[in-house]
């Protein structure tokens, strides 16, 4: 029987390829074979990781892109075809937060900057969309592909002080299951749209909001790892087995889904 998880001589194109997620499952996808863009906007830091890449056998490339701008990606998608002439895979890993769409343990609701609350929703939720539209196009007319964005735990659940990145990571949740259904439809069944929802990774993000400096538990982190059953956080490779899935023909009749990979955080009551 044919090894359902093969994704040799895949193309895969990576948004936040430069992230410690984004990165991690690009070193790992290029390692079983799949051709790797990552896309992001820190060149130095991208060229070191394609270098790494590269010094341990597998194929990756870097281009720098800006995911809220659709010339910078129709320009990198053209790259991509007149390189290797197809797109089998779109990972949306692109993201991020700031301080004004968020709240202060000692604030309210009245002191979130809605400028930035913007910039949050455009950077994770519009960010997704753009680059799903470059990228989907060869998918299209190749008759194939599949595409996983990258919700979150705060999409379950509205926790408290993340509201500008948890609006966002809601909308990409729906937004998946929307596509889900309108590309199978209109198009063809053979190019699926999931999303993967991590839980609690420490991410150059989150990193000073969930430890202090000597590393140990801010009151927020102590408060994850409380509601995590594994009680820690996770290993960025341990997101890389479900993207492999997600990807290859093991989920053949996998879309619309939302894979959670938490360490049974969104399974804890009390």
């Amino acid at each position: 029987m044919e090894n359902l998880f093969n994704i040799k001589d895949n193309v895969v194109v990576i948004t936040g390829g430069t992230g410690v997620l984004g990165r991690e499952i690009g070193k790992y996808l290029a390692l079983q074979g799949a051709h790797v863009v990552l896309l992001g906007r820190k060149e130095e830091i991208g060229n070191e990781i394609v270098s790494d890449i590269q010094q341990k056998g597998g194929d990756a490339m870097f281009m720098q892109c800006d995911v809220m701008n659709q010339d910078s990606c129709e320009k990198v998608c053209k790259t991509v075809l007149d390189k290797y002439g197809k797109v089998d895979a779109l990972l949306n890993a692109a993201g991020g937060n700031m301080p004004g769409a968020t709240i202060s343990p000692t604030g309210t609701f009245f002191d979130v900057k809605i400028e930035e609350f913007q910039k949050v929703l455009n950077v994770n939720l519009t960010g997704t969309v753009i680059p799903t539209q470059v990228f989907l196009k060869p998918m299209v007319e190749a008759g194939k592909g599949s595409i996983v964005n990258f919700s979150s735990m705060a999409a379950f659940r509205p926790m408290t002080r993340v509201l500008g990145y948890a609006a966002a990571k809601a909308g990409i949740s729906n937004f998946t299951a929307f596509l889900a259904n309108e590309v199978a439809k209109k198009f063809t069944p053979n190019i699926r749209v999931n999303a993967i929802a991590p839980g609690f990774f420490l991410t150059n993000q989150n990193r000073a909001l969930l430890t202090n400096e000597d590393g140990s538990l801010t009151a927020r982190g102590a408060d994850v790892i409380r509601q995590t059953p594994f009680q820690r956080f996770g290993k960025p490779e341990e997101l890389c087995g479900t993207i492999h899935y997600l990807i290859s023909e093991a989920s053949s009749f996998v879309t619309g889904t939302v894979a959670v990979v938490d360490g049974g955080f969104n399974a804890f009551a009390m």
